[in-house]
């Protein structure tokens, strides 16, 4: 008797991250002090190396897009979107030419459509910071496809875990799904050492918040801001939570992955980390 032996071919698993975006074009300007960013630059190029496989997309949750519903930037070719203010004019001149995704964001849709939202995709929207300026850090060669996902201008937690949780297939697909935010966006704390405890025990909230499992991670995050305790709120006021909430949708689409810490720094007196879902 002959048999013949076949060899499925897998995509691997791609993790779920939120990433600390820094402030403004940082990693490509002049700052005081000259190495604040150093060490978030440095994490951030590592990204790819600490991949399972190249992504065939990078979907980016980007805090610095809200809407009444999930929209996404559905362009061949997005454009740059240079939503910062007051920086040296060569930061106006970045470049990030990285593909659209076209075809994933008609994927995105029907997912998040069956899972009752309303998407939208943009055909006219580009790239905006919060997009462009870690993924130049981190993939730099910009030959990945992105799609650059809003949040919901609601800013409802439990609707961003609940929006992550439609997104989770993409996992298996090749996707890479990023959150880029910032773990503590307190405008008015950064620089101020009366804020270096209230970061540091927010930061360590999240830590432990991220590592346990999956129904009790998802319960306080969407409850964060009572669930932290008061260090919650003086870290992301309210109504400015825009940057924590990628960090919902990335631990919605992780699934039953238990999250991790992978990174913190202190920069300007706050504590920043990246957390990880496997």
């Amino acid at each position: 008797m002959t048999t013949t032996a076949t060899t499925a071919t897998t995509t691997p698993r791609q993790p779920a991250l939120f990433i600390p975006h820094g402030a403004g074009p940082c990693f490509f300007m002049d700052w005081n002090p000259a190495d604040a960013w150093d060490r978030t630059a440095a994490w951030l190029r590592g990204i790819p190396a600490s991949l399972p496989a190249r992504p065939k997309a990078i979907l980016l949750v980007t805090a610095h897009w809200l809407a009444p519903q999930p929209s996404m930037s559905s362009a061949a070719q997005p454009g740059m979107l240079f939503d910062y203010y007051g920086f040296p004019p060569h930061t106006y001149e970045l470049q990030y030419p990285a593909p659209g995704a076209p075809a994933l964001a008609e994927r995105v849709s029907g997912l998040l459509a069956g899972a009752g939202f309303a998407p939208v995709q943009d055909g006219a929207r580009g790239y905006d910071h919060g997009t462009f300026i870690p993924l130049k850090v981190a993939f730099p060669d910009a030959d990945i496809p992105v799609l650059q996902l809003s949040l919901l201008r609601s800013l409802d937690a439990a609707e961003h875990i609940r929006l992550g949780q439609a997104l989770a297939p993409l996992r298996d697909e090749g996707v890479l799904i990023v959150g880029s935010g910032m773990s503590y966006h307190n405008m008015r704390g950064y620089g101020d050492p009366r804020s270096t405890a209230i970061g540091a025990e927010f930061d360590r909230w999240l830590g432990e918040t991220v590592a346990l499992p999956a129904p009790e991670r998802n319960a306080r995050l969407a409850d964060w801001a009572s669930a932290s305790g008061p260090a919650g709120r003086l870290s992301h006021p309210p109504r400015a939570e825009e940057h924590l909430l990628p960090l919902h949708v990335v631990a919605g689409a992780a699934g039953d992955a238990v999250g991790a810490k992978v990174f913190t720094d202190r920069v300007m007196a706050v504590d920043i980390s990246a957390f990880r879902f496997d």
